[in-house]
């Protein structure tokens, strides 16, 4: 029932019923409105939908609901995001989507803790361990969702444009043909899964930064069980997790704001850094054998001793009718037993999700489907509709990966492989062979094989518009300050936008020129001094 509130409260009039509406309280109001045209009125309202950052998060809350259910009766129906660290970034990624793929359906975009910590602090550079500023997460959230309101803002202008062109032509069919546009203009906003890191602090900390989230526009947090003040990267050695109660709270803590602010469907996403995890920084409570601190503890590497072994300030623990003293690092950590990360892993999905997760994330040391879906489907015994987000990480070396697992595959299929070293696979010889095609096959599959046989129900990059900046920068660096000069620009940048359609090409009217432009004319009417003349050089590009 939320869902269908949350879609009827967003629902767009038609562009005549804004007009009309608009005309009813111009009438109603006697002088106060003089002078306010109803179509100019309506037109900045339609461009202007979403009023707040709650009203975006309940309509991209009903967004994920459904494409969730819809994973649900059909694995093919997966969802994918783009990590972004500014907001244009954002919006030119939906902008794309939609010229490409005609719609931004179950496309999102992803905010990564890693790309705020690396690009968006004001200490500068930093690790991924939440040294960032808390406030500059919903900051970044509110910054994604003002560009893609901007983009739609845009992209609605030129419908106008285009309808007013038709009809100074006395184009009737044209005109209605535009209108049927606007009436069913798709938005540039969508959900965005948020990262939360590991809470910044206590259960109260992650509480008050969730509904800065949320108020931002926030409709998917993503959090994870590490200890908040000694997070690292996922892909990093040195992870600590925390006890199961802890990290309840803190999905309760979500929870509540979700609730508080209304968003009753909002989304979370409970992360495991389980499996490459080997330690935790405290011993869990238990009160009865086989309770979660119990099986959090069990875990945990001991060693059996008798009272006489015990040495001055030793932590033990009561176990079957015996003693065991956890192993403790010099760092005053306590280890896991070793292999034991998948198992942590599946205990700690099932009961995230049996306490208020909607999703779950297992962050794994290489792409494999295999090894995902044997978790996912220890986790599905339990727990029949568990969903998986999973990180398709730049961490990886994706090429050397698949290679490998090829390898290995045509091994088991008893195929000659002797012109192959397993180790080098990744030297540039090997491209082209009917291995590295194989290979190439598996990581274009990778997405679709992970939906259907991993319960992967969103995959996501969480760091790629980082490395396409620097891959970009680099290669016109190379030729701008060389022997191409100004050609490595027009080459390598302008032309190509040009002829791939990019609308920044035109980047003062990317930037809102002709929006501004808009509004003189609304204001001032004839005697508007605007931008968009015959003298603008940016009508070079047609």
């Amino acid at each position: 029932m939320n869902q269908l509130v949350n879609k009827q409260e967003m629902k767009m009039s038609t562009y005549k019923q804004e007009i009309e509406a608009t005309q009813s309280l111009i009438d109603a109001s006697g002088t106060e409105m003089k002078g306010i045209n109803p179509e100019y009125a309506a037109r900045m309202k339609l461009q202007n939908r979403f009023k707040t950052g709650l009203d975006i998060a309940k309509y991209t809350a009903s967004i994920m609901r459904k494409d969730m259910q819809e994973y649900d009766a059909d694995s093919s129906q997966y969802t994918q995001s783009l990590g972004c660290w500014h907001g244009f970034i954002a919006q030119q990624k939906m902008i794309a989507v939609k010229k490409h793929h005609g719609s931004t359906s179950k496309r999102y975009l992803y905010l990564s803790g890693w790309m705020i910590a690396a690009l968006r602090s004001e200490f500068g550079p930093l690790p991924d361990q939440s040294m960032h500023e808390k406030t500059s997460v919903p900051a970044l959230i509110e910054e994604l969702y003002t560009f893609l309101r901007q983009a739609d803002s845009r992209e609605l202008r030129h419908l106008f444009t285009q309808l007013d062109a038709a009809r100074a032509a006395g184009n009737t069919a044209q005109a209605a043909e535009v209108q049927h546009h606007i009436d069913n203009f798709e938005t540039h906003v969508v959900p965005i899964i948020a990262d939360i890191d590991a809470g910044f602090g206590n259960e109260e900390a992650t509480y008050l930064l969730a509904k800065k989230m949320i108020e931002a526009g926030a409709c998917a947090i993503q959090i994870e069980n590490q200890v908040s003040d000694e997070k690292q990267c996922g892909h990093q050695d040195g992870k600590v997790t925390v006890p199961h109660a802890d990290f309840l709270a803190k999905i309760r803590a979500v929870r509540y704001a979700f609730l508080e602010l209304g968003v009753n469907d909002g989304v979370i996403v409970a992360r495991t850094d389980s499996l490459g995890a080997g330690l935790t920084k405290q011993i869990a409570v238990t009160n009865e054998p086989g309770d979660l601190g119990d099986l959090y503890n069990s875990f945990l590497d001991c060693e059996e001793l008798t009272p006489g072994q015990m040495k001055n300030g030793d932590v033990v623990i009561h176990r079957d009718g015996s003693l065991v003293r956890p192993k403790r690092l010099a760092s005053g950590l306590f280890q896991f037993k070793p292999d034991t990360g998948e198992d942590r892993c599946v205990l700690d999905c099932i009961t995230s999700l049996q306490n208020g997760a909607d999703l779950i994330w297992i962050e794994t040391e290489k792409p494999h489907v295999g090894q995902i879906g044997g978790m996912v489907d220890r986790i599905r015994e339990v727990v029949p509709n568990a969903k998986l987000v999973y990180n398709n990480s730049p961490s990886f070396n994706w090429t050397l990966s698949f290679r490998q697992q090829a390898y290995d595959a045509m091994v088991d299929a008893g195929e000659d492989v002797s012109e192959y070293n397993r180790d080098e696979l990744m030297d540039i010889k090997y491209d082209g062979t009917s291995l590295a095609d194989r290979a190439d096959d598996m990581i274009q599959n990778f997405q679709r094989e992970g939906a259907k046989k991993a319960g992967i129900f969103h995959h996501l990059i969480t760091l790629p518009t980082y490395h396409t900046a620097a891959l970009s920068t680099d290669n016109l660096a190379q030729g701008y300050f060389g022997e191409e000069g100004m050609l490595a620009y027009v080459k390598g940048v302008q032309r190509k936008e040009i002829r791939q359609g990019l609308a920044c090409v035109k980047h003062q009217d990317m930037a809102g020129s002709n929006i501004g432009d808009d509004h003189k004319e609304y204001f001032s009417g004839d005697a508007a001094l605007k931008a968009a003349g015959e003298d603008n050089t940016m009508n070079q590009f047609g």
